[in-house]
């Protein structure tokens, strides 16, 4: 087997998956906050470090994983990740628990994605996007998790994004989550977060 499909795992497979997902957890407890990620993951291109470690800590075989166009393409990220996760890979974003995003470019619309039931609202879609970093205009978010108001700054983040969030947010207790990750942070987006309009 290619030695860029069996490297690039964690190091130490309990401790990085336990640190990983304690970032995660608290990203989307505490909204809008940016949460620094320690990983060694090192993913076949363009499979981003940070998105990577994700997978690695969240996706296993019992959990439907769909790729972007951009990931699904490359052969060397597809076996990559059924290698280290054992996640079946699928080609419909509805069946998938998580989604792994190369940028805004290749984001589906939200709507696209599993939201849940109402009986099983857990059973949505999880969109690990990999974003530039957190600079750029400042958002005003409330809900929970959030004292009075906090600030959601993702670099690329558009107006047409910020209204298919608010046709999410109506469909609770359904809908997606949204984790942005990349330069070494995550920042978490749940259902239950309002982004205010300016």
């Amino acid at each position: 087997m290619d030695n860029l499909v069996l490297d690039g795992g964690f190091a130490d497979l309990v401790k990085d998956s336990q640190s990983v997902f304690r970032t995660v957890m608290d990203a989307l407890s505490r909204p809008g906050l940016k949460q620094p990620i320690h990983v060694d993951a090192a993913p076949p291109a363009p499979l981003s470090p940070e998105v990577a470690a994700i997978a690695l800590t969240l996706a296993d075989h019992d959990s439907p994983v769909w790729l972007d166009e951009t990931l699904a393409a490359s052969e060397a990220v597809v076996a990559w990740l059924k290698f280290h996760t054992g996640a079946p890979i699928v080609s419909d974003p509805r069946e998938a628990d998580f989604a792994l995003v190369t940028g805004w470019a290749t984001l589906p619309k939200l709507d696209a994605f599993g939201i849940g039931t109402d009986e099983y609202p857990d059973r949505s879609t999880t969109v690990v996007l990999a974003v530039e970093g957190f600079d750029g205009a400042d958002r005003t978010i409330t809900g929970p998790g959030i004292k009075d108001t906090g600030t959601l700054t993702i670099a690329g983040i558009t107006g047409d994004f910020i209204a298919q969030w608010a046709l999410n947010r109506e469909l609770f207790p359904c809908g997606v989550d949204v984790v942005f990750a990349g330069a070494g942070q995550v920042v978490g987006l749940p259902r239950t977060t309002r982004i205010v309009e300016a």
